[in-house]
């Protein structure tokens, strides 16, 4: 057992330009994290970085940066506990009590009562038809981007795709989607990001108050399923009870918002940034177009690795614990970096290489395990898979035309836009 706080003598120290509590850390080109990340995974220990602004300021962190770390961590939430939030800044308990505790913030029975009512919900026939409903949506989507010469593949098909999904999953009627897709981007906008300019002078709550607005719509429409339900998720969800166990108001809410903001933003960046690498590594989109049912999932775990949408996430520790040569205390705090996991040089061989290939992959993108792991995982692989084969195996030929333009955000690999056309790139490292 090592002394609480302290590490080996040897290689403890980070790089000075890998303070990952700076916010101009953030702003750096993601390659220059990239390779803070690799620095901070040779050391023998998670370094401890404390902010100095911000609502967090003097409130410290460790950086778990290695695989077997985050992994480590995400497998023993009776130590690094979700309990108070995952994000940082952690939410305030007044939002909680207005808005309700989200999924990814519980602990304990808490969380598996609660996963397991949604679990329910989601049946084998409510999945099928959102298979088939994927396929059709995904084809209508390239081709129109095709048939109209779409420049931006993230407002033609990336973002549109998820949140069309879903929101036939759940069944919300058309007239209140414009709202509620406004309401989503109003809420992820700033995120992980320091407003810059005058987005700085923006009245504070703005993503709360999309939030009430999104919440207030969804009850409208569990009231609409309570009185008169229907095939769809929501139907299901507001009748669900396990054990004498259902969701309140307050939780549908809440698990409403979670599956619309987090199911739509991760998947429409992760689409983005595979239609990139497929176009900057013209050897693996080769091999897609020579065989594609073959080699499709390898092709989507690789490109949530390689992008990993995901930054981080944050646990709280419960009690002491050793990991990774550092003594944990209760109250610490930690952060799960899956953007450097992903690229860790013990688990993945030449991780910065694009390889549809890559076998086995046993990346963190959903998650490292246990209870916590990614609920929309399985949707988010139809939904790439679906999309990806009507681009590669389609008539029209939609490819980028150059690199991402990224938001910086220390939350989320977020991209803004994405030109298409045709390929033309250098493969990105």
């Amino acid at each position: 057992m090592g002394v609480p706080g302290q590490t080996h003598e040897h290689r403890q120290r980070a790089p000075e330009e890998a303070d990952l509590a700076d916010p101009a850390f953030w702003r750096l080109p993601r390659a220059e994290r990239l390779r803070a990340f690799a620095a901070l995974r040779q050391l023998d220990a998670p370094v401890r970085f404390t902010p100095r602004s911000g609502r967090d300021a003097g409130r410290p962190f460790h950086a778990l940066v290695t695989h077997a770390d985050v992994k480590a961590a995400s497998r023993r939430a009776d130590v690094f506990a979700s309990a108070p939030g995952v994000t940082t800044p952690e939410p305030a308990r007044w939002a909680k009590a207005v808005f309700g505790n989200s999924m990814v913030n519980m602990d304990g029975a808490e969380h598996t009562g609660h996963r397991r009512i949604v679990s329910r919900a989601f049946t084998p026939r409510l999945l099928a038809a959102a298979e088939e409903n994927i396929d059709r949506v995904a084809h209508r989507l390239v081709a129109q981007a095709v048939d109209r010469r779409a420049d931006d593949f993230m407002r033609s098909a990336a973002a549109r795709l998820p949140f069309e999904v879903i929101c036939d999953l759940m069944g919300v009627p058309q007239r209140y989607r414009p709202e509620i897709e406004e309401q989503i981007d109003h809420a992820s906008r700033y995120v992980g990001v320091r407003r810059q300019g005058l987005a700085r002078l923006r009245l504070p709550g703005r993503g709360l108050r999309s939030l009430a607005r999104m919440q207030m719509v969804m009850a409208r429409l569990a009231h609409e399923r309570r009185r008169r339900p229907t095939e769809d998720l929501i139907s299901a969800l507001v009748r669900a009870d396990v054990d004498g166990q259902a969701l309140t108001a307050r939780q549908l809410g809440s698990f409403f918002s979670l599956l619309l903001v987090a199911g739509v933003e991760t998947t429409r960046n992760a689409m983005a940034h595979g239609l990139a690498l497929l176009a900057a590594c013209p050897d693996q989109l080769a091999l897609l177009e020579s065989d594609f049912e073959r080699y499709v999932g390898g092709a989507v775990d690789e490109m949530v690795r390689h992008s990993t949408p995901i930054i981080q996430f944050r646990r709280t520790v419960s009690a002491e614990h050793e990991l990774g040569g550092r003594v944990f205390l209760p109250g610490d705090k930690v952060v799960l970096f899956y953007a450097s996991a992903n690229r860790d040089e013990r688990v993945f061989a030449d991780p910065d290489r694009f390889d549809v290939t890559r076998s086995p992959n046993p990346h963190l993108g959903y998650g490292g395990g246990g209870p916590h792991h990614c609920l929309g995982a399985h949707l988010a692989r139809l939904e790439m898979t679906a999309l990806f084969r009507e681009i590669v195996t389609g008539p029209g030929g939609l490819r980028a035309t150059g690199r991402p333009e990224l938001v910086h955000s220390n939350f989320d690999n977020r991209v803004r836009s994405l030109p298409v056309s045709v390929a033309s790139a250098s493969c990105p490292r």
